[in-house]
């Protein structure tokens, strides 16, 4: 049997540990900031946290782009020469256009390694819930899985897969075009924070409001509790976009006090994902039963 490697991209948030604990490499998606492009690294290679964050806190917008053709084709042709397939666990399409740009080029290059194969997934989740997807697949390749049953499971598990996150400011929102200026204002100014979660079909949306910071961060282990399954023998991710450390450990202390989890593991919101949701914001991840609501259904 063919050996796999498992990619994914810079909207998966994986740390470095995380990445070289399973074994996963990724495709750089890039910033834009003042004509200056650079790759979105994992790994924080062209910006800290604290300065990618505080360029964003003094009012001034990051541009993104997604995975360029010729970033697929590099780390594609890279693994194919080697005699891997792949398994590349991308971005939800109705987020980013890369796992659409990935299977063109998939399609372009496979001819030049007839016996190679390339499975381009849709994540349907952003952040957190696009690496978890990611792990997972690693951890099945470990277990001798073939590429065709990884696949399958993958996919069948993404609408498993709850996010919840809030931000600290309506900023980022509005100057990614998602919240109304005045929306953005009076929100701010009543203290107004969304709980945002990703709908069956990969749609990032709000689910309710609160007030208040500290009651936000309730609010999201709370729909966490409610939706975990097997919590014992889980892992629940938390994600955030710079806070501080008395935040994130005031964030964990409500976890462990709530939900019986395995283990917590924390990871910065990288670069592309933290682009459009802005500073402070903070998310967290498990899995749950299966999503079925889409954004415009009752809850």
């Amino acid at each position: 049997m063919r050996k796999i490697q498992v990619i994914t991209d810079s909207c998966s948030d994986l740390s470095q540990e995380l990445l070289d604990s399973y074994g996963i490499d990724y495709c750089r998606m890039n910033t834009v900031y003042k004509d200056r492009e650079t790759p979105a690294s994992l790994l924080w290679e062209y910006y800290t946290p604290r300065e990618l964050y505080d360029i964003m806190r003094g009012g001034d917008r990051i541009l993104t782009t997604q995975v360029p053709p010729e970033e697929f084709n590099r780390v594609f042709t890279v693994y194919l020469e080697q005699g891997y397939d792949i398994i590349y666990v991308g971005c939800s399409t109705k987020q980013s256009g890369s796992v659409n740009t990935a299977q063109l080029i998939a399609k372009k290059i496979l001819p030049n390694y007839p016996e190679a194969r390339i499975v381009c997934i849709d994540s349907l989740n952003a952040s957190m819930g696009e690496g978890m997807l990611a792990i997972r697949a690693a951890e099945l390749v470990r277990e001798g899985k073939a590429i065709n049953e990884i696949a399958d499971i993958i996919t069948d598990l993404r609408n498993r897969v709850h996010q919840y996150v809030t931000v600290h400011s309506l900023d980022a929102l509005r100057r990614a075009g998602r919240v109304k200026g005045s929306a953005a204002f009076f929100g701010n100014l009543m203290g107004v924070k969304p709980i945002l979660i990703s709908d069956a079909d990969g749609v990032q949306t709000p689910i309710k409001k609160v007030k208040g910071r500290m009651n936000s961060f309730a609010e999201l282990v709370n729909q966490i509790k409610e939706t975990v399954v097997d919590p014992e023998n889980q892992t629940v991710y938390l994600a955030h976009a710079d806070c501080s450390e008395e935040e994130i450990d005031a964030l964990k202390g409500m976890i462990r006090e709530k939900i019986p989890c395995r283990d917590i593991v924390c990871v910065y919101i990288g670069p592309i994902i933290g682009a459009s949701i802005g500073p402070d914001a903070v998310g967290l991840w498990c899995y749950g039963d299966e999503i079925t609501y889409r954004v415009g259904e009752a809850k």
